[in-house]
């Protein structure tokens, strides 16, 4: 009976989410119109933010609790998600424009962000054992290193505002115009829904797992890694399927950026974060995917085609089959 009820609150908690997605996409998309910004600037802030939340919640207690695995651990994996399987499966269902602005300003963006956690907070790994003594190198984010991440993220954020580019999907006339307060209440609704539902469908998923006899670890790589992306998943391919690939592609980028400079830059804040057990597979796999996003914008400048969401979603399910494997 007790599997039951399980299974029927991890069916709640999707239905909860894909709803909060559907809100919080059209409240978004009213929004953008409302402020004459584009819908990516709103997948950048708003939404990303709002998706992001679970990630924030857990890395900010695993800092305050002194456990930096958690919070380090928990934003590797978000974001090998977020690009590989969130943006792939966007991809896929429907190809993303890329802007000129994408190009030259955000997708950029994404990789040198990944690049500085790598250098601020792997240095010893990066450097090697006798490098790290001779110089006293750490693979420790400092607190120092989390005012320059929240310093760096609030520029980012204003830089974004300031310099929105429209494209033709905010140009698109809504059938039905909402409000603002409407639209508000949308946002708000749709990211209460997407984390309520998230929690719900990680918490009995977690149960079915225990249930079925699945180990901690195996369960802590695949339903706890991908179900805190859970919200970022179910918004972007909401988006795509909608023809908002821009705010798609806003959320992934968004939320990875956040990931980094605000979360991990909070979390280091509250306590210096140790990287020591982060390996060079894990970072390999981000910065490929970092660096594969960039790529695909030399083949085909103006959009992120089916094609490309293919490889990277093939990348990150190697990545996870690896883990699995290796557990």
């Amino acid at each position: 009976m007790d599997l039951f009820i399980y299974i029927l609150l991890v069916i709640a908690g999707l239905v909860l989410v894909v709803v909060g997605a559907d809100a919080l996409v059209d409240g978004s998309s009213a929004i953008a119109r409302k402020l004459g910004v584009s819908e990516f600037v709103i997948g950048l802030s708003i939404v990303a933010l709002g998706t992001s939340a679970p990630e924030m919640v857990v890395s900010f207690l695993g800092a305050m609790q002194g456990k930096p695995d958690i919070s380090v651990g928990n934003i590797l994996g978000s974001n090998i998600f977020n690009t590989a399987f969130v943006l792939g499966l966007s991809a896929l269902i429907m190809p993303v424009m890329i802007t000129r602005t994408n190009r030259r300003r955000d997708i950029p963006v994404n990789l040198i962000v990944t690049a500085l956690m790598l250098l601020l907070g792997s240095t010893a790994l990066v450097a090697g054992p006798s490098l790290s003594s001779r110089f006293g190198l750490t693979n420790i984010l400092s607190r120092v290193d989390g005012v320059i991440f929240l310093l760096l993220f609030v520029g980012y954020m204003v830089w974004s505002f300031l310099s929105s580019e429209k494209t033709e999907e905010d140009e698109a006339e809504d059938s039905k115009p909402k409000k603002t307060w409407v639209s508000v209440l949308y946002v708000v609704l749709g990211i209460a829904a997407l984390v309520f539902g998230g929690n719900l469908f990680v918490d009995n998923a977690v149960k079915i797992a225990h249930s079925a006899g699945l180990s901690e670890k195996f369960i802590a790589v695949t339903i706890l890694a991908c179900g805190t992306s859970l919200p970022e998943l179910a918004t972007s391919v909401v988006a795509a399927a909608k023809g908002r690939g821009q705010m798609a592609l806003g959320n992934v980028l968004g939320s990875n950026v956040a990931n980094i400079l605000l979360v991990l830059g909070g979390s280091s804040l509250i306590s210096p974060l140790n990287l020591s057990n982060v390996n060079l597979v894990d970072y390999a796999a981000l910065f490929a995917l970092a660096l594969g996003i960039l790529a695909a914008t030399v083949f085909s400048p103006k959009k992120l085609s089916r094609v490309e969401g293919g490889v990277l979603l093939l990348i990150g399910i190697a990545y996870m089959a690896g883990l699995v494997i290796a557990l």
